[in-house]
């Protein structure tokens, strides 16, 4: 029987991932960038998609705006954090579909800055090897 190629990170079979080593980033299908990422406000004014100033108003508006503009997937009100949304394939909106690199990496959340010493399971990471061939 074949063994399906695992492309995207999973939360339920944390099994799969590594002891994290900042080597293993260099040869990474960027598998983390494929888990739901959870972001607060702040981090969204990083990211440019709000303005400071922003933080004092109704977050729900901000929230209903983003989700239009297909940038969040889903707002949590009672705890202020937003899910940013994902392309087609599981992926990161701001993850490059031919690099596999993140495109606001100066500006990714603090989820992303985080990770993985803060995450599903802290201190691994759910690594992928990239495909023969690709840098």
């Amino acid at each position: 029987m074949a063994r399906s190629v695992l492309t995207h990170a999973t939360l339920e079979d944390t099994s799969t991932w590594k002891k994290y080593s900042a080597k293993l980033c260099k040869t990474c299908n960027a598998t983390c960038c494929s888990l739901a990422v959870e972001v607060q406000a702040p981090d969204l004014v990083r990211m440019g998609l709000m303005e400071s100033f922003e933080l004092e108003s109704d977050l729900k508006f901000f929230a209903r705006k983003l989700m239009k503009q297909r940038l969040v997937e889903h707002f949590h009100h009672k705890s202020g954090t937003f899910t940013l949304a994902r392309m087609a394939n599981g992926d990161c909106i701001y993850l490059d579909a031919v690099t596999r690199r993140c495109t606001i990496y100066p500006k990714r959340p603090d989820t992303c800055r985080n990770h993985p010493r803060i995450g599903p399971r802290s201190g691994y990471c759910a690594f992928i090897p990239r495909e023969a061939g690709r840098k």
